[in-house]
């Protein structure tokens, strides 16, 4: 017996959030499938919240640096991560989330995502374009690079756990490693 699974659209996956169906669980659109999103823990929260105030800061008006909201992917994903900088198009965002093509660079913190964090999502952000995507690892307190996007993967990871690193996307801007997972 062959089971048949039910692949979601961007389009059917919004009118299930406008009505509802989701407002007691968090989920995220990740190529066709929904994918619950388990609750943050203390550390996850403290970092990103940190590191999203120091982008801010040091990116002022030439990005927006969004906090676990959606962005859109043309390969049926709509997923939340945990910091996203993208152009600032302010209105632009009430018809649609930021597309591939408005993002500079994404960061997620993971713990218990680990696994689907460094497999799923980077594959879903390669494929649909995305120029830079950080994964801060809190299990082994190192940051995870992936740049150098050709023909939809990542040419070049870079695992760090000390040093300074700058986004592609913004050289002038150098972040310190041990920052993003250390007090």
């Amino acid at each position: 017996m062959t089971v048949a699974t039910y692949k979601w659209t961007i389009d059917r996956y919004h009118q299930a959030v406008e009505s509802g169906v989701f407002d007691e669980q968090p989920i995220e659109l990740l190529q066709g499938d929904l994918v619950v999103m388990p609750p943050e823990g203390e550390p996850h929260t403290y970092f990103s919240d940190r590191l999203s105030k120091v982008l801010q800061n040091r990116l002022g008006e030439r990005a927006q640096v969004r906090e676990a909201r959606p962005i859109t992917l043309p390969n049926h994903s709509e997923p939340q991560p945990d910091i996203a900088v993208v152009q600032p198009l302010d209105t632009v965002y009430l018809d649609h989330h930021p597309y591939p093509e408005n993002v500079f660079w994404l960061i997620e913190y993971s713990n218990t995502t680990l696994a689907k964090d460094l497999t799923t999502k980077k594959d879903a952000y390669a494929d649909a374009g995305i120029l830079e995507y950080w994964v801060v690892n809190l299990k082994d307190l190192q940051l995870i690079v992936f740049r150098d996007l050709v023909a939809g993967r990542y040419r070049t990871e870079l695992t760090l756990t000390v040093g300074v690193i700058s986004p592609t996307a913004f050289p002038d801007i150098q972040i310190d490693v041990r920052r993003m997972f250390d007090v």
